[in-house]
């Protein structure tokens, strides 16, 4: 009985024994079952996306911006140049892998506390969405060391975010030489549809005024990348591939930055331009336009709420900061268009240097209106009337030579023309004709005497830049070659690139014309009684011509200051051997004598202090210790493009300015 007892409970036993080793089989069969599957599904339903996913985690792209090239003075001084900063990056891949949306996450650093503007993200991802996910999106530029240590600090939360060190653009002068160099922004969506625009990418800086814009391709550089290897928390763990940026291209301008630094300082707080050049190969020396603005703002600031402000109100000023006077700004000349009609009354022989003399009558009666000269200067000859700027002189020598060939000869020295700088937004301006009265005064379309008599002197449909004024004045001085102005010297390299687009218009003045020219501007200066004494340095042989041009006419000015006239004073030096020529056009100040011409002579003070009275500017040479090692660069034309703006005539006037 107890042995059949025993043998109950071991075959109890091994039967438990087997049903429990049936369910550990059954267990295992289900659980290699269900590896299986999950197997076959991650390896073969999801095959695409663990892949994209892992080589996500593992290889991650990160761009390596190459720095523009610097920009220098002729003498080798750094006056634009690249600071590194510290820019907050998102990588798309990583988002993505995580199922993220962008947006969203901005909104949640925003509420973590990290300082993001909504507007500038929002357009950039809205930028490079039809870009390749792996290019980056800049999140935030000139990040703090504060905002940077909190983007490391959650790198395990947020592994799309990354650090990235840029080039950013200095300007470390502030407004000098702000029209002449312009600034860099980010390329636009409509530029990016543009052929010539093949190859940058939503975000890319490119240049968008004055040398920056003309000279982009020659100072960007191409960009370069790293192909480096993370973990799943986004942290470099290896590099595999390295492609070094190929920096930009420095240039060299033609700019003396004493000569600029001078002509700021002289023309201050007011409205106006000064440009100095030389008129033996059109190499501009300084070019000043006021008010200006600070490049650093598009560089620096525009991305933030606080710089976009400041952008608005440099568009709603009054002033006009962002327009280039020298270039854009159009203006009757005054007096200093008695220049260009003498020129061609002596070499039309209208009248010669020895038999040149004309009543000056105090004015001139043109039918039933009296034209006035500001003074009774008897009967003077060509040289007297430039001199003391005589208009009644210049009234009747106006009469003779005649509207049609006044404005042949002075189309001849290029003005009403763009001058072919290579700066943008060149504008042409206005010389007189029949033509252009009938465009712009229907009502009257016919050209009368009246006409002429204040075309002679400079008034009513005369409008042109400072810029044309001065090359004239500069071409004819030196015998008839009106070289085009240019800022670009040349790029550094091995190359040696040098500028190649001078195109001078060419008039072959008579001897006698030039002498008896030159002469009578070096009398305006140096002479009793001369307009423009204020200019005279001595040693220096300055030659000039002042004017005053009226806004409007005298009476409806009513001594409102926006209506005063704008003071002239146009020169150049030596008097037999021009090496420098100077242009100061101050708006609503008065008379060009007494406010021009001083500003003048201290440019030409500086220059003799600096280069001598012989020598030529042209092949001035300093060391260029600030210099950065220059790159290989190609051969490069510069280019003018075509203005934007176009402005009328200004209106007539009642009596003639000097």
């Amino acid at each position: 009985m107890a042995s059949r007892g025993l043998d109950f409970l071991e075959r109890a036993r091994e039967a438990a024994a087997t049903d429990r080793l049936a369910l550990l089989q059954y267990l295992l069969l289900i659980f290699f079952i269900g590896l299986g599957v999950r197997f076959w599904s991650l390896q073969v339903v999801q095959h695409e996306k663990y892949l994209r996913a892992a080589e996500n985690n593992r290889i991650r792209l990160i761009p390596i911006p190459a720095p523009r090239g610097a920009i220098l003075d002729r003498h080798g001084r750094v006056i634009v140049d690249n600071r590194p900063t510290l820019s907050i990056i998102l990588n798309r891949e990583e988002l993505r892998a995580r199922g993220r949306k962008p947006q969203e996450l901005v909104e949640e650093l925003i509420a973590q506390g990290l300082a993001l503007d909504r507007e500038s993200v929002r357009q950039r991802l809205e930028a490079m969405s039809a870009q390749p996910a792996y290019y980056p999106v800049v999140l935030k530029e000139n990040a703090t060391l504060q905002e940077v240590a909190w983007v490391r600090a959650r790198q395990v939360e947020y592994p799309e975010l990354d650090i990235m060190e840029q080039p950013q653009r200095r300007y470390p002068y502030g407004t000098l030489l702000a029209h002449v160099l312009g600034y860099v922004g980010e390329v636009s969506r409509e530029q990016l549809a543009r052929p010539e625009f093949q190859g940058y990418r939503p975000g890319d800086l490119i240049g968008r005024a004055g040398v920056e814009l003309i000279y982009d391709r020659l100072l960007r550089g191409r960009d370069g990348y790293r192909r480096v290897i993370v973990d799943s928390t986004g942290h470099e763990v290896g590099e595999i591939e390295r492609v070094d940026p190929i920096p930009g291209h420095d240039i060299k301008l033609t700019i003396d930055l004493d000569l600029q630094r001078v002509a700021e300082e002289q023309l201050g707080g007011r409205r106006g331009a000064i440009i100095a050049l030389n008129p033996q190969n059109g190499e501009i020396l300084a070019l000043v336009s006021h008010p200006a603005y600070d490049p650093s703002l598009f560089s620096q600031r525009i991305n933030t709420p606080e710089g976009r402000a400041e952008y608005r109100q440099l568009l709603a000023d009054p002033e006009r900061p962002l327009y280039n006077r020298a270039i854009q700004g159009i203006y009757p000349t005054g007096s200093t268009w008695k220049i260009f009609v003498a020129t061609a009354a002596l070499e039309e022989g209208l009248i010669t240097p020895e038999r040149s003399t004309l009543p000056c009558g105090r004015g001139l009666q043109v039918g039933n209106r009296f034209v006035r000269c500001l003074g009774s200067h008897g009967m003077p000859d060509l040289h007297r009337a430039i001199v003391v700027s005589c208009d009644g002189y210049f009234y009747r020598l106006g009469l003779r030579l005649g509207i049609a060939r006044m404005e042949q000869w002075v189309k001849r020295f290029g003005l009403g023309q763009r001058t072919g700088i290579d700066l943008p937004d060149e504008v042409a301006g206005f010389v007189p004709s029949r033509a252009l009265k009938a465009r712009f005064n229907p009502r009257d379309p016919r050209w009368r005497d009246f006409d002429t008599v204040i075309a002679s002197i400079g008034q009513g449909s005369v409008a042109i830049s400072p810029l044309q004024l001065l090359r004239a004045i500069g071409g004819i001085a030196v015998g008839g070659v009106f070289h085009t102005p240019h800022v670009f010297k040349e790029a550094l390299g091995p190359a040696g690139t040098v500028y190649t687009a001078d195109r001078p218009l060419v008039v072959p003045f008579r001897k006698q014309t030039v002498e008896a020219i030159r002469s009578a501007m070096w009398g305006v200066v140096n002479e009793g009684g001369g307009t423009g004494g204020a200019a005279r340095v001595v040693g220096l042989d300055v030659s000039g011509k002042t004017g005053t041009a009226q806004v409007v006419a005298k009476e409806r000015a009513a001594g409102a200051a926006h209506l005063k006239d704008h003071a002239w004073f146009v020169s150049f030096a030596p008097r037999d051997n021009p090496q420098i020529a100077v242009v100061v056009l101050i708006e609503n100040v008065g008379f060009g004598g007494r406010f021009s011409a001083p500003v003048a002579r201290v440019l030409y003070e500086t220059y003799k202090e600096k280069y001598g009275r012989a020598s030529e500017v042209a092949a001035a040479v300093s060391p260029a210790s600030e210099s950065p090692s220059p790159e290989r660069s190609p051969r490069v034309a510069p280019v003018a493009l075509e203005a934007t703006r176009r402005r009328l005539p200004a209106g007539e006037p009642q009596m003639g300015r000097r």
